[in-house]
């Protein structure tokens, strides 16, 4: 089964044993490392400790990771290749944990600048006149890691900075640093910084990263500052997004180190893994639907009718998960109104209405136009027979089968009850055996047994056992051949 869990986050406070000098900091044997240093130490670290070096990332173990892995070793920025997602963005965002926890700044820097590799005049003033007198302050990792969504309006300013007029009225100098307002890419100084959707920067825009990738300085407003940027620098791209929205330009991909493409879960455990981990459910959904879903999504995917360029997100999969659960605990708010209260567990006949609120998420072929619910309903069928064949094969079903013999039926629905559906079905034989492979226990409650009975009904009428009928009210009734 799987579960709704709950999670919280602490805001980090810095240990009150951490250096409050550059004396102290000095003393403790502290040393200077850049942030490609830092990340390539820490991987090599936990590489040999055996420990988990992206948390939260499936599927990408054997093909994507060693790729990023070998990528920072190397000291490379990288760019990210691939369809929507395929979750460039949660990998991206799962590099800052490889930074150290907390590392020491000068206080009130805004390009977060080491107490002892001041970039600023006036930090190197500030440092030299105070010496280990100077107090310190220490930045958490989680602070130290900066997210651009690229748009064709992000402005030079917005990524690298512009003049402040202020300062510039209050005296300063044109080349002083002190005129400027700093955009996101230096204030990410000393950490990773992340560029999504990198095509959809205007050309002459990306123009502004090049110095910030190979000279690791930045320009503005015509001239040059030597403030030489501390950072590792990563963007994600469609590969289609070449030709459709944008392109990355090539002096700009030419200074990327490393570009990695990334791909969906290459099997059916994966995607199921995924969902598992991902999907905020609001009622128990028994393994065997999930699995329906996962074949569904990779169904999706495969299909002639969808166009193969914008890719079906694994958000495809996660959100039918969460409405197949919305649709159990509706069912189980419903009946409780009716006095008769039942736990709230999802059926596969509650997949149906993922058809027409997922349809969003998926860019049909030019030819299917109006046909788009008729298409995910096929391919719906198919994913649920698929489950049926592979969870229940060689096991005998004539019990069921029985059930409607002789102009006898079984009616579910969206709002029949478990009671309701078990009361029709009595005792069944090879009904224990089903509910094993299944996974649903040796002791599955009346909500869980329900869930097993309308899979096998439905997927005996997809491999033509049984009719199937839908009434006006919108219930299934089971019976008869198919």
């Amino acid at each position: 089964m799987v579960r709704v869990s709950a999670h919280s986050e602490v805001s980090p406070v810095p240990p009150a044993e951490l250096p409050a000098t550059l004396g102290a900091l000095r003393a403790a044997g502290h040393h200077y490392r850049t942030v490609k240093q830092e990340l390539r130490d820490n991987l090599l670290a936990r590489m040999r400790a055996g420990e988990e070096r992206f948390p939260g990332i499936v599927g990408y173990q054997d093909t994507v990771l060693p790729e990023v892995e070998r990528a920072l070793l190397a000291g490379h920025d990288m760019v990210l290749l691939g369809e929507r997602g395929q979750g460039k963005t949660r990998l991206i965002r799962s590099l800052g944990g490889l930074l150290d926890e907390w590392t020491p700044v000068l206080p009130g820097s805004v390009l977060n600048e080491h107490p002892m590799h001041p970039l600023t005049p006036a930090s190197r003033t500030r440092v030299a006149e105070a010496g280990d007198d100077l107090p310190i302050g220490w930045l958490h990792r989680s602070m130290r890691y900066g997210e651009k969504l690229a748009t064709p309006d992000t402005s030079v300013g917005d990524l690298i900075g512009d003049v402040d007029p202020v300062r510039l009225a209050q005296g300063r100098t044109l080349g002083d640093p002190e005129t400027i307002h700093f955009g996101l890419v230096p204030r990410t100084n000393r950490g990773v910084f992340a560029v999504n959707e990198l095509p959809d920067l205007a050309e002459r825009i990306q123009v502004a990263l090049l110095n910030v990738l190979e000279e690791r300085d930045i320009q503005v407003r015509g001239y040059q500052l030597r403030l030489p940027l501390d950072l590792l620098l990563v963007a994600s791209a469609n590969p289609e997004d070449y030709t459709n929205r944008g392109r990355i330009i090539t002096p700009l991909k030419d200074r990327f180190g490393a570009e990695i493409r990334t791909h969906y879960p290459l099997d059916l455990e994966l995607e199921l893994a995924l969902i598992r981990q991902e999907a905020d459910l609001a009622a128990t959904v028994p393994e065997h639907v999930l699995e329906v879903l996962a074949r569904f999504a990779r169904e999706v995917r495969e299909s002639p009718s969808v166009d193969p360029r914008s890719g079906v997100s694994a958000r495809f999969a996660i959100a039918a998960a969460e409405t197949v659960a919305a649709a159990a605990l509706r069912r189980s708010g419903l009946l409780a109104g009716t006095g008769a209260p039942e736990a709230p567990v999802a059926r596969v006949g509650d997949a149906v209405s993922v058809t027409s609120t997922l349809r969003g998420k998926v860019e049909f072929e030019s030819g299917e136009e109006g046909r788009e619910i008729e298409v995910l309903a096929h391919l719906l069928r198919t994913a649920t027979a698929e489950t049926f064949r592979a969870r229940l094969a060689g096991l005998d079903l004539s019990g069921f089968t029985a059930l409607v013999a002789e102009g006898g039926a079984v009616e579910t629905g969206e709002l029949v009850s478990a009671a309701e559906l078990l009361r029709q079905v009595g005792t069944v034989p090879g009904l224990a055996k089903v509910l094993d492979r299944l996974g649903l226990g040796d002791a599955p409650s009346p909500a869980e047994a329900a869930a097993g009975v309308e899979f096998v009904l439905e997927g005996l009428h997809l491999t033509r056992r049984l009719g199937k009928d839908v009434t006006e009210s919108g219930r299934t009734v089971y019976g008869g051949r198919g």
